[in-house]
């Protein structure tokens, strides 16, 4: 199958410089803005909405851990699959053997940061804390290296990294398909959150662990993305 053989009539992109110029900001502000919701104490708050001394309702539900943690999980694989095919046979036809390559190699790149990072993490999930049932304290994951009594492991989310990894694909399109480019970021956006709520709700994570996901994965991205534009 090739989907958007060709790119898509009249579609302009922009030129590199001001793309760059644009992701490097986007990427500023959203750091300065998760840096604002760190500050707040809004992550118990949305934790509580979900969860009590009884621990999370959503937990094992067919929805949150089936659908949206399992099946999601399935879907990123697929996915994976898929840009390792394009590689070799391309399913978007204007785009260049270097950004097919891109594409899943950042992709990739994006998943084992994620991974690394919650390796590194003392932070412990929402289920752990002792006022929904474990025998943890809440610690912020800015206080590096301090244990909160959980397991820890569990900063950023990596379930919402699988989603938001695929982020990389709004860059390797853009220059052949920026409509394609635009359609698969709000994709990947909407996807990336309904995993992050699905783990909100099952006490998995907190919402800044799903956002600083996606952060991670943009910047990561933005910053590689020049080596497409060689």
């Amino acid at each position: 199958m090739q989907a958007y053989s060709r790119p898509m009539p009249g579609a302009v992109g922009l030129a590199p410089a001001r793309q760059r110029d644009n992701a490097l900001w986007s990427t500023a502000i959203a750091f300065a803005l998760l840096l604002l919701w760190d500050a707040t104490t809004l992550d118990l708050r949305l934790a509580r909405l979900f969860g009590d001394t009884g621990g999370f309702g959503w937990r094992e539900h067919w929805l949150t851990s089936g659908a949206l943690h399992q099946g999601g999980r399935a879907l990123a694989w697929m996915v994976a699959a898929l840009l390792l095919v394009n590689v070799f046979k391309p399913l978007f036809t204007s785009q260049s053997r270097r950004e097919r390559i891109w594409w899943l190699a950042v992709t990739l790149a994006c998943v084992a940061l994620i991974s690394t990072l919650k390796r590194a993490s003392a932070t412990s999930c929402p289920w752990d804390l002792a006022e929904f049932g474990g025998a943890a304290h809440y610690v912020s994951h800015w206080r590096l290296g301090v244990a909160d009594g959980g397991g820890g492991h569990c900063f950023p989310s990596g379930h919402a990294g699988a989603a938001f990894a695929f982020v990389s694909g709004f860059f390797a399109l853009r220059r052949a398909y920026p409509r394609a480019a635009r359609a698969w970021l709000a994709g990947v956006v909407i996807v990336g959150t309904l995993f992050g709520l699905g783990q909100l709700a099952r006490g998995a994570h907190y919402a800044s662990h799903t956002l600083w996901a996606a952060w991670v994965c943009w910047a990561l991205c933005t910053g590689s993305a020049r080596w497409l534009q060689r």
